[in-house]
């Protein structure tokens, strides 16, 4: 396993994070497998584990502790907050009131008094960026968070965060979680280039693209993975989107064939090739899952084997540009572009 500083934290990460987004409901993982998974990636050196309230309703936090427990002190603990818990509208975003409240409710649910690096899940229109990190800045000074970061951020709200923090005198976001993979790389273009600027420490999700780049999804096999079932539309072959991944994933997997990598080693090795990419969130279901990931955590690509990779998917390009995770309200909502 290889390890990386964390931004301009001081705190060393290793490579490879284990995100815990399919314990419970999600993925099906139960708590005696999720344990497993837990104990065989800790012996394998990954030493961050994610999870984030939103995750099958505190079910994964819940599982996640007990999953640590008796070895707090062993590993980097994250977890996120800001997406719907319910239906009430208060319940969610990053106000002052649902920030403290939700962090009370994610350290019950993980028996720790503390959290390592607590993340605001998805950027919120509705409130500032002064009362989001006064907020966290509160609860950094209280010691009930020792870092705090954003996820899925477009470039100017990580631009609009390191201005207000400096200029109010408040802490500032440390890390960004963004989604990037081979298939989809316009991170490259915008948020890449301002963390490296900033320092970020940037923790990247789905770099499997959903399970595309898993080795399970080929042409001629009927798509059969966990993440099809959730999100039908993202793996329909009649989408013209989707068939260009399939054609990527096709050509990938040829060059992964003549590096002598599986398409999972390629493309893990791919996203923490960047220089601005600091670890990669795997999320396995299972601990065969998490086996054939793990065999990614020393893997180096070459310059040839990343310039044929550029060649299949160019640099800053999304296949799928409207799977975003987060849109601007204004881009959705007719309203907010008429007067």
């Amino acid at each position: 396993m290889q390890y990386r500083t964390l931004g301009r934290t001081g705190v060393q990460v290793s490579t490879l994070v284990l995100g815990a987004m399919n314990f419970g409901a999600i993925g099906r993982t139960d708590q005696d497998e999720a344990t497993a998974i837990v104990d065989a990636a800790l012996e394998a050196g990954i030493n961050l584990v994610d999870t984030a309230d939103f995750y099958a309703r505190g079910q994964s936090e819940e599982m996640v502790g007990k999953a640590v427990a008796g070895r707090r002190d062993d590993l980097v603990l994250a977890t996120k907050a800001g997406l719907p818990m319910d239906d009430d509208r208060s319940h969610r975003g990053s106000s002052r009131r649902w920030l403290v409240t939700e962090l009370e409710a994610s350290l019950r649910r993980l028996g720790v008094d503390h959290v390592d690096l607590y993340q605001v899940h998805r950027p919120d229109p509705d409130t500032s960026d002064e009362e989001t990190l006064s907020a966290l800045t509160d609860l950094q000074r209280s010691g009930k968070i020792l870092h705090f970061g954003s996820s899925t951020f477009p470039a100017y709200r990580i631009v609009e965060g390191q201005w207000t923090a400096r200029e109010r005198g408040l802490g500032r976001y440390v890390t960004e979680q963004p989604g990037y993979s081979i298939l989809q790389r316009a991170i490259e273009s915008d948020v890449l280039p301002v963390t490296e600027q900033y320092g970020l420490g940037v923790l990247v999700w789905s770099p499997l693209a959903s399970g595309w780049l898993s080795g399970a999804i080929r042409a001629g096999q009927a798509v059969t993975t966990h993440r099809s079932q959730l999100l039908p539309g993202r793996f329909d072959t009649a989408v013209a989107a989707n068939r260009a991944k399939l054609d990527a994933v096709e050509a990938l997997a040829t060059i992964a064939d003549e590096a002598g990598l599986t398409l999972i080693q390629l493309a893990l090795g791919f996203v923490t090739a960047h220089p601005g990419v600091t670890s990669a969130i795997i999320g396995p279901r299972t601990r065969e899952h998490l086996t054939a990931q793990l065999a990614a955590a020393d893997t180096v690509l070459s310059a040839d084997v990343l310039d044929a990779i550029d060649d299949v998917v160019a640099p800053g390009v999304d296949l799928a540009p409207e799977e975003k995770n987060f849109t601007p309200p204004a881009l959705s909502d007719p309203s907010l572009r008429r007067r």
